[in-house]
């Protein structure tokens, strides 16, 4: 129950322990069986209600979860109690306990067949507050989790990176803090006062306790995020002034292929799977094949609708990338149905980060798996027709990635230069920054050295005539 379903975390007080289960370890048993409920409130049309159903049942797939049933309400307003009403409560409570199965489908046949079945989580499609999952929790009787909690716990789970396990803990910490008191309730503690021993004051209860300790582990990584930030600038600016590089950075939302995108362009060995958010953490590669000005690209974490506030404000770390580059690729599933609410949500997210000032090219990628040929061309003529500056596209295509890298190369060497270069016997050394530093259009020589007839970013002839000098 309720008392079963919060985070471990970092000196986090002991009375959270029980609240611990499912964060605590991965899920082991297979298959993890759940049903999704949500309430359509008059304002939601259908089809913005049904792809956001679609959404978290995918969020539950990411985490393991066989979704056998989804149970919808049209409500004028949520319940304050229980966020569902009463009767369609009754209704989850018979479906999960086995006591009534509604056969509205061949699905619900099979489940009402298999012995033994249990359905331990039932996934809510909004954030709900720490009472309504009590009582919902008690009154279905299973284990509930909101959106926001299944979106933290996918987080947690595909954290790699030290700083996006501490922006993490952050978000799960800031999610805790408000349901001390109903998991204080559940174990017991409310109210039971302790004495000034081990840092607590005199009348401080345990609930206290344990909120003064969470703040005080935000505080400390809140912290540590800000040296980890000023470190990785430090990085990025040693690592553009040495080597002349353009940034490039793929964002879109979650799924829409950003990281197979990546892989094609750099040739690399990056994370790819078929599941939301399975890249949280920044990676950085080079064009390939390489280019003059050098190139890197960067794959960045995905964005989803209705991300929970505290990531929202944790993560925008995350799109630094972003905001340092000098081209955008918007990553677009040109497959999905609600593509446009999908461009939006990314839009609005690249400008609260300030990043809508950053030239932009929108890729739709996926077009493969849009039918037939018939089927993909119409896709593409009207996606171009709407969208004229676009690239239409298939990262498992070896001739769309190709064009891509082409018009990515052609965008970067707009402001180059020609020039020629002298280089003497004596400073043959220097051969090889050249070639790295500039395409070389044509070399010839004579007795006193070789002459280069080079293309490339007016800094990058400046310092090689420096060296020369």
């Amino acid at each position: 129950m309720l008392a079963d379903i919060t985070f471990q975390v970092l000196s986090v007080p002991r009375s959270l322990n029980r609240y611990n289960l499912l964060m605590q370890k991965e899920v082991k048993e297979k298959p993890q069986y759940a049903v999704v409920a949500a309430v359509q409130l008059p304002s939601v049309s259908d089809a913005e209600f049904e792809a956001s159903l679609c959404e978290l049942r995918e969020l539950a797939k990411t985490l393991g979860y066989t979704v056998v049933k989804t149970f919808v309400q049209k409500r004028a307003g949520f319940d304050m109690t229980a966020y569902l009403g009463a009767g369609k409560r009754q209704e989850i409570h018979g479906y999960v306990n086995h006591e009534s199965y509604p056969l509205e489908s061949e699905l619900d046949v099979v489940v009402a067949n298999l012995e033994g079945l249990e359905i331990n989580t039932l996934l809510v499609d909004h954030e709900i507050s720490p009472s309504q999952a009590r009582n919902l929790e008690l009154e279905v009787g299973c284990m509930v989790m909101d959106r926001t909690m299944v979106i933290l716990e996918i987080f947690h789970r595909n954290a790699r990176s030290r700083a996006a396990r501490a922006q993490v803990e952050i978000a799960r910490l800031g999610y805790m803090a408000p349901r001390m008191r109903e998991a204080a309730k559940l174990a017991g503690s409310q109210g039971r006062q302790r004495s000034g021993e081990g840092g607590r004051g005199a009348g401080e209860s345990q609930t206290e306790l344990d909120r003064r300790k969470i703040r005080d582990r935000i505080a400390e990584l809140q912290q540590e995020i800000v040296a980890m930030e000023a470190e990785r600038k430090t990085q990025r600016a040693r690592r553009q002034e040495r080597q002349g590089l353009a940034g490039v950075a793929l964002v879109g939302y979650t799924n829409a292929g950003k990281s197979t995108l990546m892989r094609a362009l750099t040739g690399s060995e990056v994370l790819v799977a078929n599941k939301l958010f399975a890249t949280l953490d920044t990676t950085v590669r080079a064009l390939y094949p390489e280019s003059v000005p050098r190139v890197l690209v960067s794959d960045t974490v995905g964005f989803i609708k209705n991300l929970p506030h505290g990531l929202v404000a944790s993560f925008k770390s995350t799109l630094d990338e972003a905001l340092d580059a000098s081209l955008l690729l918007h990553v677009i599933d040109a497959s999905d149905p609600g593509f446009e609410r999908q461009l939006e949500v990314t839009d609005k997210v690249l400008e609260e980060i300030g990043a809508n000032i950053v030239p932009r090219i929108r890729v739709f990628n996926k077009i493969d798996h849009v039918g037939d040929e018939v089927a993909q061309a119409k896709r593409e003529a009207n996606l171009r027709a709407r969208y004229p500056d676009c690239v239409v596209m298939s990262a498992r295509r070896p001739d769309d990635v190709a064009k891509l890298h082409q018009i990515i190369v052609a965008i970067f060497q707009q402001d180059l230069v020609e020039d020629e270069i002298f280089l003497p016997w004596t400073a043959q050394q220097l051969r090889g920054a050249i070639y790295a530093s500039c395409q070389v259009l044509a070399e010839r020589s004579d007795g006193e050295g070789a002459f280069f007839q080079v293309r490339g970013e007016p800094s990058a002839i400046k310092s090689l005539r420096e060296q020369l000098s």
